[in-house]
């Protein structure tokens, strides 16, 4: 009887990953997704992070040692915005070491869950992994404080659903490179835009959007989001803002330098100076 090779292939059970250049990769884009809210890891947490990326110490073992940290720690000498940086960082670098998947709306919410449960970001506990069901409006210092029109609360989930369907039926394998920055920028505004979430979209997107691309088997560069996660977001601003009084339509360039450099190596420049709408 002949033997089923079927048989000798098993299963591999997802673990942390042992490469150290992967890891390195992973903190960079953790660290560096901060800065979109102005927010920087302390020195502790990059020690531990060094730690973790020359295999000293396990996700787990991070984990642990940084919630001992600030149990440790007078609550009154406790830097709020390095907390929330030290604990967010660590989360995101596991979400990405996880090969896992699913392309679906629903993933939003739960890598804002995942994310941000038992942090303090600035709204109530009962919106983290769940929409927002009040309006929002946020001062953009590019805009020089006008806002970005985003999506009314009670459209959130019904036009998430429309542009994920939308992009599940795009075959990216028929698009040239000029194609799939276009799409790919179209699809990641939007969801921006919608902003679902009362606080943290940029990064829960960000987050999104590298896992779906490696997904879709792209050479995603994240080492771009170590220095450029601001220029992200700003591009995001841009690519949604629009005031045809003065003259001014919503414009994807910008973030559609930051998906070239992102998925094809080129070297954009990508100065948050050009993207002040007024000087």
């Amino acid at each position: 009887m002949e033997e089923n090779y079927l048989d000798k292939i098993k299963y591999e059970k997802i673990g942390e990953t042992k490469d150290s250049e992967e890891r390195q990769l992973n903190w960079n884009v953790a660290f560096g997704l901060q800065a979109v809210d102005n927010l920087t890891p302390s020195k502790y947490m990059v020690q531990l992070a060094t730690e973790n990326i020359i295999g000293n110490k396990s996700y787990e073992v991070v984990e642990e040692e940084v919630k001992q940290y600030y149990e440790n720690t007078d609550k009154e000498k406790i830097n709020k915005n390095e907390k929330q940086a030290d604990e967010v960082s660590l989360r995101i670098v596991k979400i990405l070491n996880d090969k896992a998947f699913t392309f679906n709306y629903l993933t939003l919410k739960q890598f804002h869950k995942k994310l941000f449960e038992n942090i303090d970001i600035g709204i109530s506990e009962k919106y983290i992994g769940e929409f927002r069901d009040y309006n929002i409006t946020k001062k953009e210092p590019i805009l020089n404080g006008e806002t970005v029109q985003y999506a009314d609360y009670s459209m959130i989930e019904e036009t998430l659903k429309y542009d994920f369907e939308e992009e599940a039926n795009q075959k990216y394998i028929e698009k040239n490179d000029k194609e799939k920055i276009e799409r790919i920028c179209k699809f990641t505004a939007h969801i921006w835009q919608i902003h679902p979430f009362g606080e943290g979209n940029t990064r829960t997107t960000a987050l999104f959007i590298q896992k779906y691309l490696n997904s879709k088997g792209f050479n995603v560069n994240n080492e771009l989001f170590k220095d450029n996660s601001l220029y992200f977001r700003n591009a995001l601003v841009r690519a949604n803002y629009s005031n045809i009084s003065k003259g001014i339509e919503e414009d994807r360039k910008y973030l559609e330098l930051f998906f070239e450099n992102l998925l094809f190596n080129k070297r954009n420049e990508l100065d948050n100076l050009t993207l002040k709408l007024y000087n």
